[in-house]
Parts: C-alpha cells; structure tokens; sequence
C-alpha cells in the first residue's frame, strides 16, 4: 500500500491518515485506541495528530489487518512477538511497491 502524505510536515490530522489510507477516520481512532503502538499526540481540543512514525506504525497495522487478513488479536501478538521480522518484511514490501509504481509508470510513457 502507498500512501501520499506531504513529507514536510510534522503532524497529520486524523482527517488527512484516513483519506491517505481510504478508510474512515473512525477506523483510526479505533485502531489508536487498540494498538499500544500508535501514540498520537493529542491538542487542546482532544484532536489526534499522527507523526511520520505513527503513519509507519499504521501503514504496518493496516497491512497485517486489511491485506494479510489478520484478527486484530493476532496482529497484536504478531507486532509484540516479532517486531523486528515484521518490520523488515514491511519495509521489503514496501520498497517493492514503489519499485513497481515506478515500472509501470515507465512502461506507460513508452
């Protein structure tokens, strides 16, 4: 999954996650309050703003749970027992997304 948020900045907005992720804001706040992970900085006004490593930390919660279909319970234990595999596997994956969005865009313009 490749997500599109400014790179510049240093909170997100709960509005601004959940229209990158396609889903709605309501997951988010269900999924903050689920995942010890995620530790969004609330304002005055109880707004959840997310930092670059808390988008990292959904993008893995997001890809345990909506793409490898795993109970919320079973990604809890999976992030707690093998944090580091599943960080690198992630970042793997990842990596080979963006390396195929890049090849396909290439093949388009030719």
């Amino acid at each position: 999954m490749h997500i599109e948020l400014s790179k510049d900045k240093r909170y997100y907005s709960i509005g601004e996650v959940a229209k990158a992720f396609d889903v709605n804001a309501s997951l988010i706040r269900f999924w903050d309050n689920e995942f010890d992970i995620l530790k969004p900085k609330k304002n005055a006004k109880g707004n959840r703003m997310f930092t670059p490593e808390d988008i990292t930390n959904l993008q893995l919660i997001y890809h345990l749970v909506k793409e490898r279909g795993f109970t919320l319970e079973g990604a809890k234990t999976h992030l707690k027992e093998g944090q580091k595999k599943t960080l690198d596997k992630f970042d793997i994956i990842r990596k080979l997304e963006t390396i195929r969005t890049q090849l396909t865009n290439i093949k388009n313009e030719i």
